[in-house]
C-alpha cells in the first residue's frame, strides 16, 4: 500500500486528484495526472466526480492516492428524541492534521453531554496509526458517541503498528468495516457533484466486488 506522504504537484494541466480513464493502468502516466492543490484541510457538501473515481477506487495497491477523503454523517438525538442530521465531507494533504483528526477539530469539536451522537465515516483508506490514537481518545471521553467507519482500503495494513491500532478501535467499541458496491453507491448518491437537474447512476468498476472481498478478509484477519 502507498504510504500517506506527500506528493510533488504535477505539472501538467491534468485534473486535480482525479483520472484519465485511459490512463488508469500506466502507474507512470497516473502520476503525472494529479495535481495536488496546496496543503490544507478542505471542506465541502460534495467532492468534484473524477475525486470520487481515482481517491475512492478500492485498488490493492494505491499509487499516487496520496490524501484522505473523509464523508461523513452526523446525526444529533435529543433527550426528547428529535434529530438533527448534517453531511459533507473533508480532504486533507497530510501536511498537518489528517482528515480523521481534523474531522473533531472543526465539523465536531464538542459533545453536549444531552445529546447521543451517531457518527458515520466512508473514508477512502482506513485511518492511520496517529489518526486512530485519536480516535480512541475521542471516544473515551466522548460516551455518548457511536462512530461507524467504513473504509475503501486498508491503509498499510501489514504494519504490526496499523493492525494493533485497528484492533484497539474494535475494542473501544469503534465498528470498523470495508465499503461494500452498495456503500460507493450511496457516496455517489450522496456526496459527490451531479449535474445541475440531471443525476446520473453509479457505474461500478471492474474488480469493485473483487477488492471488496479482498479488503474484507484482510480485515477480518487482523481484527479477530
Amino acid at each position: 500500500m502507498a504510504q500517506k506522504e506527500e506528493a510533488p504537484e504535477a505539472a501538467g494541466p491534468a485534473s486535480q486528484n482525479g483520472e484519465d480513464l485511459e490512463n488508469l493502468e500506466d502507474p507512470e502516466k497516473l502520476k503525472e495526472l494529479i495535481d495536488l492543490p496546496p496543503f490544507e484541510i478542505v471542506t465541502g457538501e460534495r467532492l468534484p466526480v473524477n475525486f470520487f473515481k481515482f481517491q475512492f477506487r478500492n485498488v490493492e495497491y494505491s499509487s499516487g492516492r496520496n490524501k484522505t477523503f473523509l464523508c461523513y454523517v452526523v446525526e444529533a438525538q435529543s433527550k426528547g428524541g428529535q434529530v438533527q442530521a448534517s453531511r459533507g465531507y473533508l480532504e486533507d494533504e497530510h501536511a498537518g492534521a489528517h482528515a480523521e483528526e481534523a474531522f473533531f477539530n472543526t465539523i465536531l469539536p464538542a459533545f453536549d453531554p444531552a445529546i447521543k451522537y451517531s457518527v458515520t465515516w466512508y473514508v477512502s483508506s482506513s485511518p492511520c496509526a496517529a489518526c486512530a490514537d485519536r480516535i480512541l481518545k475521542t471516544l473515551s471521553k466522548a460516551k455518548n458517541l457511536r462512530l461507524l467507519i467504513l473504509v475503501g482500503r486498508l491503509f498499510m495494513w501489514e504494519e504490526p503498528e496499523v493492525q494493533a491500532a485497528l484492533k484497539k478501535l474494535k475494542e473501544a467499541g469503534c465498528k470498523l468495516r470495508i465499503m461494500k458496491p452498495q456503500d460507493f453507491e450511496y457516496v455517489w448518491q450522496n456526496f459527490v457533484e451531479q449535474e445541475e437537474g440531471e443525476s446520473k447512476a453509479f457505474e461500478p468498476w471492474e474488480d469493485i466486488q473483487e477488492n471488496f472481498l479482498y479488503y474484507e478478509e484482510k480485515l477480518a484477519d487482523i481484527l479477530k
